[in-house]
């Protein structure tokens, strides 16, 4: 009977625990972000902008952290694995999306030189991104997706990013609410990338995804602050 008692043993069981923990942390998250995007609707200046970042990311990130919480509370992780490719697709479309909306917010608040030139290389960014994320290559759908496409695709997606980050960096003193947004975007893809690109090696990494989610809550916050200032 020992045997119960081993790390063997033990390890399903710490798996289990942890899955349900992260199904818990997981529909906190897309409650608290639907609560905010569905708490600025309504009103003028910032808010329906604000409103539309915050329900984009609970929307795209429904698609794809659905799967997940079913797999930990049903355990049928095979079952699911379609549905849960199809998420990551949804959610990496719509995650472009978001950049593109954040840098509006951007530009509403800062005046940004040469506006019209950056703003279109934000948006050849954005359709490129998502012109790879559609590519078939990608295998959205099998057990486990290319890991060179992972790179291709997400190389758009950083400088989308650090192009977003950038203009909040360079206009923190003229808009307190929004001062860190700069760094919560810096953590953000700090904590995304070592998973998007090295996970299927060393799926401990996956745990970067709290911390990266908490800095996704952590812009919505700010996003909200600023649209009821």
């Amino acid at each position: 009977m020992r045997t119960l008692h081993t790390p063997a043993a033990r390890a399903p069981a710490n798996r289990r625990a942890f899955g349900l923990a992260e199904a818990v942390f997981d529909t906190l998250y897309l409650l608290a972000a639907l609560g905010i995007g569905l708490s600025l609707l309504g009103g003028g200046g910032l808010r329906p902008l604000c409103a539309a970042l915050a329900l984009t990311l609970a929307l795209g990130d429904t698609f794809h952290l659905a799967p997940r919480i079913l797999m930990a509370l049903t355990g049928r992780g095979a079952a699911l694995t379609r549905a849960l490719g199809a998420g990551k697709l949804v959610a990496s479309l719509t995650m472009t999306a978001f950049y593109v909306l954040l840098w509006q917010v951007g530009l509403l608040l800062y005046r940004v030189p040469h506006a019209g030139a950056l703003t279109a290389g934000v948006y050849a960014l954005a359709a490129l991104r998502a012109a790879l994320c559609l590519l078939p290559q990608n295998r959205w759908l099998a057990p486990v997706q290319p890991q060179r496409w992972a790179v291709i695709r997400n190389v758009p997606f950083v400088l989308l990013g650090a192009a977003a980050a950038l203009l909040f960096a360079l206009g923190r003193p003229y808009s307190p609410p929004v001062g860190p947004m700069w760094a919560a975007i810096a953590v953000s893809f700090a904590c995304y990338l070592p998973v998007a690109l090295l996970a299927g090696r060393n799926p401990r990494l996956g745990m970067l995804m709290l911390p990266k989610t908490a800095a996704y809550l952590w812009m919505l916050y700010m996003a909200a602050q600023l649209a009821n200032a």
